[in-house]
């Protein structure tokens, strides 16, 4: 099943917001103290929520346009995959979604769809969002181009 998000409007290039997003050392100074247990390097990262481990890793990269993640090493209850899609449209303009494809069966469809739908547009506004009002906080990483 996927579950795709609202288009969100960013207004930085999309290779400052990929070089960010792309890399999950990157999320250390956002996430360590609001999850348990948060290791992660540039491709690969793994935490603790409501007591099951989950790690991810960064299976596909297409610069400045796609970041696929997946389970890693299939620890996940459910399997799943994300992705973000960035398109620039314009000069410090980039349209962002993020799909996620997750199999479940029909009972967890009917329990989980509403919410998980949900979920994808509230990620993708939240990153939206943090990129438009605290970009000097997001983007302030070695090697990543600020721009304003």
């Amino acid at each position: 099943m996927k579950y795709t998000s609202k288009q969100v409007q960013i207004y930085q290039k999309e290779q400052a917001i990929y070089e960010v997003l792309s890399c999950f050392s990157n999320f250390t100074p956002i996430l360590a103290d609001k999850v348990e247990e948060w290791e992660a390097t540039d491709d690969r990262c793994s935490f603790k929520a409501q007591g099951f481990k989950i790690g991810l890793k960064m299976d596909e990269k297409i610069p400045y346009n796609t970041i696929k993640v997946v389970d890693d090493d299939g620890a996940s209850p459910i399997p799943f995959a994300f992705w973000i899609q960035l398109k620039e449209v314009g000069e410090n303009d980039t349209r962002m979604r993020i799909v996620l494809d997750v199999e479940l069966n029909m009972m967890m469809k009917a329990i989980l769809g509403g919410k998980l739908q949900d979920a994808v547009d509230k990620i993708a506004e939240q990153v939206a969002t943090a990129f438009n009002t605290r970009p000097e906080t997001i983007l302030n990483t070695p090697g990543t181009p600020y721009v304003n």
